[in-house]
């Protein structure tokens, strides 16, 4: 086998939620083209099953698109039961699928930080639970946790967010202990700024991209092609040695 061999994703099932847009697509067309299929996951069936069926027209590679909220747990054991039926095994996990709320936290309410909690850390707490079997039957799977660099070094206004996707590193550390000796990866990426859909407005307003470019040394967006090669490299045979790590991929924006 050589090390280009050890990259690739044939004959894997891939579950990601949150995977009709942004990052999330990124990573499913990544995954897709490096032989996996793949379980595209939206709260609507409508865009998911529409990227799923751009992905398998351009990569050849079979990929259906789901509804589920990651919220709801008989949801996530629908989505699970599904993928298994319509492909037959579940071998890599990419929790991805996250909101934010942003407003100081004497202007949120109880409700809205717990909405945040649901979709960022109990959502992939769920599908974690839910595919813990099936990844072990496998004897060698993959999970990967989307967090965000907002875990290690936070803004104003983001006391749900920040709070949910640091405790999704603990989370993603926690289970690469429980998990080890099955053969189960577990790992965390802290995306930074990408120029996604959601970013666009900062992207075209001068003043604004500016400030964001100051302080990345690397002064540029991330293309979202970029966190795809990273996922396909913690999901293949090339990251099987790495498991519970924190990977932070924003052009040296934290430090």
């Amino acid at each position: 086998m050589t090390i280009l061999d050890r990259f690739r994703l044939d004959r894997r099932v891939a579950i990601v939620t949150g995977s009709s847009r942004g990052l999330g697509r990124a990573m499913a067309q990544a995954l897709a083209e490096a032989g996996a299929q793949v379980a595209v996951v939206s709260r609507q069936i409508e865009p998911a099953q529409q990227v799923a069926d751009e992905i398998l027209a351009a990569t050849g590679q079979l990929c259906y698109g789901y509804c589920c909220d990651v919220t709801v747990p008989e949801q996530i054991t629908a989505l699970v039961e599904a993928v298994v039926k319509d492909f037959g095994q579940i071998d890599i996990v990419i929790n991805n699928a996250g909101i934010s709320i942003r407003r100081s936290i004497e202007a949120l309410s109880l409700a809205e930080f717990r909405q945040v909690q649901d979709t960022n850390l109990t959502g992939p707490w769920l599908l974690c639970r839910a595919v813990a079997d099936h990844l072990k039957a496998r004897g060698n799977g993959r999970v990967i946790n989307i967090s965000s660099t907002a875990a290690v070094s936070s803004f104003p206004g983001l006391t749900p967010y920040a709070s949910s996707k640091a405790g999704l590193v603990q989370m993603s550390r926690t289970l690469a202990l429980e998990w080890g000796a099955d053969g189960i990866t577990v790992n965390c990426i802290l995306p930074g700024p990408f120029a996604t859909d959601m970013n666009q407005a900062a992207r075209q307003d001068p003043q604004i991209n500016q400030q964001f470019l100051a302080g990345i040394p690397i002064k540029r967006w991330g293309d979202p092609d970029e966190i795809g090669a990273l996922a396909v490299f913690l999901a293949s045979d090339a990251g099987s040695f790495i498991t519970g790590a924190t990977i932070v991929i924003d052009g040296g924006r934290t430090v």
